[in-house]
């Protein structure tokens, strides 16, 4: 192909637009300014002006503008240029690709001759398969507004041509051009062969028959087809809806073909299930479908070959092997359509069409049953209107109603149209004038919705767990009313409280926000254990709080004995003029308090619990909470006879032992919370316990138990990000590397494939193809090994993103540096562990499935210097880790979420790191990778929602949008 001249070249910078003719190759592209640039000096007669519709105010208006226009075979040297340039306009770039695509289709022999509708020789690309035509809607899908802005001619209201079929006369126009060049064997005005068109209208019925030969036979689907579907079996409804049918005409194929008697047989079935209507399409070119009533009729669309109606009886033949329903089909004169009783429209909607699907039949179930009904449990107060706060919540008399709650497309039932859906007897019901299909397991949920009452403990953990027991399974549950605003409170974000008046000291951040979380606890009236490690300030945080809450009763601190001195100094400190009296030793006396702080030990306050318990205080603290973990000692008997609106915790170990000693710490806090405690031993405890000790955790009993006490335990360690006081400087680098000639091979394909396929689909089936495409096209970008599952690959010079590690690698260990490798993926994890071993890289990796006692020594390992470099998987060594050794942190796959990359980057930069820490991104050039790292850094409205969501953002994105997210582009 022939470079393009500067001049041409220089037209790039705008955007393309395809003007298709009658006869294809004599179609042009010309190059227009949606911004009003002025255009390059071209020959005058590429020189012209082309009408474009333009956005107006609120509408749309045409306007004829400047253009240089070139015949298509001149504009493919410097289409087939456009992806590659820097400066190529989106619409020019997207023409590119589709020319580079025509071209791929000629080399491998993809041309059908064919004639025009007026009889003139053209050549079409074809046939195409369905990675052919998933390319084409791929392009037609990422072609920008700019790129089709010529309105149809002779329309009105104005139309613009459709993307998908735009392309699709370029990929023809293009064909039609390439074997018309002197070098053509064929002599000078022959058809097919000469530049000038050729009527040949005697050659229309050959023409046809090559097409149809090419297309290689028919293929048959089914669509179910419920307009006639009717709730009712008899009676006036019934006729009413036989009627409608008829004036509806929904199957003229059927009564034409089957005569006035079959038609009322058929519309009686159809009135009590539905249809089966057939389609058939090509096999060649999946573009062309037609139903079966319009291939009898002869008027289906070009491209059907003679064959076509025995091919697609010889289809269903081999169909009714798989259903038998569709030899009914068969005894028809024109098998267009079959009515469905309701046992075979159960059968269709269940495991029958699975079977057709193997078989090549697909069966395509109408848009609106894409709206599914779900069921989730429900919590409720059955308490007239009230909120609920406070330890009044667990000492209410009331019960919690307990019922299932269905919902279409996410929009809750009325109690009127559940009862309806209990009374359904069919596989499809109609709700709110769209049809349902109906598992059968909703109508028993709908039948049976009360599933009971809940105590108070049960209802707080089901709220907060998101979670019930129903039938022996855990599912879903969501509270209601006053409980869920209830659990807002409690799982929302924290507001920020002033400082309080009186305080002599500037809370920390951190300190700040351990003071707006005891408000809201001790503001409820359930109480909290802050459970800061030493040193970070509970107590200013504490007397804080008693100061923001300024009550006329005094707090009363319960303390080891050796703390007593400490309190009462912290007090005077920070809250100088507060009163502050030790409860302790022989003269100790509760006369005459007026508000400020009591201090007491543990000792006395047990000795002393009667006394004590006969004063009205407005807080009681236990510092060092930990002196009560066990419930069955006399001094946390003596604890909880203590009456208080608020408690509080204080503790930098809230469990040394069991989980009974979280228990014992929270049920002093916030009495009830989590039930007895032979209950939470059986139904929490002993499930994590037992599993940590055999296969490292019960994930699933660990997070129900950490949803539970979350709320009431604030727990944070020196070790924590933002809790640093002084760390040394950090430096952040983007690696750029190119994907081999495999990886750029594999991305391509996956985009093709699945832009195709997410073209056709919506909904949550969409966003589950989107976040799919995602994962293969990060696996990509990583290493071929790892998307292509390969259990013994070949490592070495397949990924750029490997081959720069070996480069910081060898920099890194020149220097005598330690280095952290972060990857998401484990199974990558392995493939980098692999390769350092060939190396002979002294390395260690931890992932997820490390026990406990061998992560500690990995650590330990690493921080004794033994080892040099340690892989790490984000998930399962994100947080919590102390690894100040590492001067260096590569990320190898980015999460898409800065929030989790600087978790992970913080297990070096945290307290104890003395050397600077260098962190390195390795992002793959010109893929996603590299579009999310500028969206990330830009800021814009997209990057919002991925800092703010994370991948979960990019599934509602366009297709549009999409394409230009994944394509992938070539470097200048």
């Amino acid at each position: 192909m022939v470079t393009p001249q500067p001049p041409q070249q220089a037209l790039l910078r705008h955007a393309a637009v395809f003007l298709p003719a009658p006869v294809p190759r004599q179609g042009r592209i010309a190059f227009w300014a949606p911004d009003g640039d002025p255009l390059p000096e071209v020959p005058q007669g590429a020189q012209t002006r082309i009408e474009v519709v333009r956005p107006h105010g609120s509408g749309v208006r045409t306007r004829t503008v400047p253009a240089v226009a070139l015949a298509v075979v001149d504009a493919l040297p410097l289409l087939v240029h456009a992806p590659r340039a820097a400066v190529t306009h989106p619409a020019t770039r997207a023409w590119g690709t589709a020319a580079t695509h025509a071209l791929t289709l000629a080399a491998r022999g993809r041309l059908l001759p064919g004639l025009t509708p007026d009889d003139v020789d053209a050549w079409r690309a074809g046939p195409l398969d369905a990675e052919d035509v998933g390319h084409l809607r791929a392009v037609a899908t990422a072609l920008p507004y700019e790129g089709y802005a010529t309105p149809l001619p002779g329309r009105r209201p104005l139309r613009l041509p459709e993307p998908e079929a735009l392309v699709r006369a370029f990929l023809d126009a293009v064909t039609d051009c390439l074997p018309r060049t002197p070098a053509a064997p064929v002599a000078a005005g022959e058809p097919f062969a000469a530049q000038e068109p050729q009527r040949v209208p005697g050659i229309r019925d050959w023409a046809a028959q090559v097409a149809a030969g090419a297309d290689a036979g028919v293929g048959i689907s089914l669509l179910l087809d419920l307009s006639s579907f009717s709730l009712f079996d008899s009676g006036d409804g019934a006729d009413a809806d036989a009627e409608g049918y008829a004036e509806a005409e929904a199957a003229p194929g059927m009564r034409e073909s089957a005569g006035p008697g079959a038609a009322g047989a058929g519309r009686a079935e159809l009135r009590r299930a539905g249809a089966a209507v057939v389609q058939v399409h090509s096999l060649a070119d999946p573009t062309l479908v037609t139903d079966a009533a319009q291939l009898w009729a002869g008027t289906a669309p070009a491209g059907f070959g003679p064959r076509a109606r025995i091919d697609a009886v010889l289809a269903l033949r081999r169909a009714a092997r798989v259903w038998p329903p569709l030899l009914r089909l068969l005894d028809r004169s024109v098998p267009d359509l079959l009515p469905l009783s309701d046992p075979e429209l159960e059968d269709l909607l269940g495991t029958a069409a699975t079977r057709l699907a193997a078989a090549g039949v697909p069966v395509h179930w109408p848009r609106e049953l894409a709206r599914t009904l779900s069921a989730t449990a429900v919590v409720r107060s059955t308490a007239p209107g009230s909120a609920i706060d406070g330890t009044a919540f667990f000492d209410a008399d009331q019960l919690f109603a307990f019922s299932w709650e269905l919902a279409l497309g996410g929009d809750r039932l009325t109690p009127s149209e559940m009862e309806a859906l209990a009374q359904a007897h069919r596989p499809v019901v109609r709700l709110r004038d769209q049809w349902v299909r109906v598992d059968p397991e909703l109508v028993r949920k709908a039948r049976k919705r009360d599933l009971g009452l809940l105590d108070p403990v049960d209802a707080l953990a089901t709220v907060l767990t998101g979670t019930a027991e129903v039938d022996g399974q855990q599912v879903e549950a969501v509270p209601v009313g006053a409980l869920a605003a209830l659990r807002e409170r409690l799982t929302g974000d924290l507001v920020p409280l002033p400082q309080p008046v009186g305080l002599k000291a500037v809370l920390r951040d951190y300190q700040a926000r351990g003071l707006a979380w005891l408000d809201l606890m001790t503001s409820l009236g359930l109480g909290g254990c802050l459970a800061d490690d030493m040193g970070l300030g509970k107590t200013v945080t504490l007397i804080a709080l008693h100061l923001h809450r300024d009550r006329p009763e005094p707090t009363l601190v319960v303390c080891p004995a050796s703390l007593l001195g400490n309190w009462q100094r912290e007090i005077e400190k920070f809250a100088p003029g507060v009163p502050v009296r030790r409860f302790h030793g022989g003269g100790r006396s509760l006369d005459g308090l007026a508000g400020g702080f009591v201090l007491t030990t543990y000792g006395t306050m047990r000795a002393s619990a009667a006394r004590l318990a006969g004063q009205a205080w407005g807080m009681v603290v236990a510092d060092e909470a930990q002196h009560v973990k066990n419930p069955h000692s006399a001094t946390a008997k003596a604890l909880r006879t203590i009456p208080a609106p608020a408690r509080v915790a204080l503790t930098g170990t809230p469990v040394e032992n069991n989980l009974s000693e979280l228990w014992a710490l929270l049920d002093w806090t916030t009495p009830g919370l989590l039930g007895p405690l032979t209950a939470f031993r059986a139904r929490h405890a002993r499930p994590v316990e037992h599993q940590q000790e055999e296969d490292g955790g019960n994930e699933a009993a660990v997070a129900r138990l950490a949803a539970l006490v979350r709320p009431f335990l604030l727990r944070r360690r020196k070790s924590d990000p933002g809790i640093a006081p002084e760390l040394p400087p950090k430096t952040e680098t983007d690696h750029p590397v190119s994907l081999t000639r495999e990886q750029a091979s594999l991305y391509q394909a996956a985009v093709d494939e699945a832009m195709a396929a997410i073209g056709a689909s919506e909904g949550m089936e969409r966003r589950g193809m989107i976040m799919k495409l995602l994962a293969s096209l990060k696996q990509i970008c990583n290493h071929p090994a790892q998307y292509l599952k390969e259990e013994r690959p070949r490592i070495p010079h397949r990924s750029g993103k490997l081959a720069l590690l070996d480069e910081l690698l060898d920099t890194i260990l020149a220097e005598k540096g330690s280095v952290l490798v972060f990857t998401q993926y484990v199974t990558m994890g392995r493939i980098i562990e692999r390769h350092l071993s060939a190396r002979g890289i002294s390395h260690q990796f931890l992932h997820g499935g490390t026990p406990v006692v061998q992560r500690e020594d990995l650590v330990d390992r690493f921080q004794s210097g033994e080892v040099p470099v340690f892989v790490l998987s984000l998930k399962a060594a994100g947080t919590g880790l102390n690894l100040t050794r590492a001067g260096h942190v590569v990320h190898f796959d980015r999460w898409w979420n800065p929030a989790v990359e600087e978790q992970a980057t913080d297990r070096a930069y945290r307290i104890g790191q003395e050397q600077p820490v260098q962190v390195h991104r390795i992002i793959a050039e010109g893929t996603v990778e590299d579009r999310i790292a500028e969206l990330l850094e830009s800021k814009r409205a997209l990057a919002d929602a991925v800092l703010g969501s994370g991948e979960a953002a990019l599934t509602e994105l366009t297709d549009r949008e999409l394409a230009d997210l994944v394509s992938l582009r070539r470097p200048a």
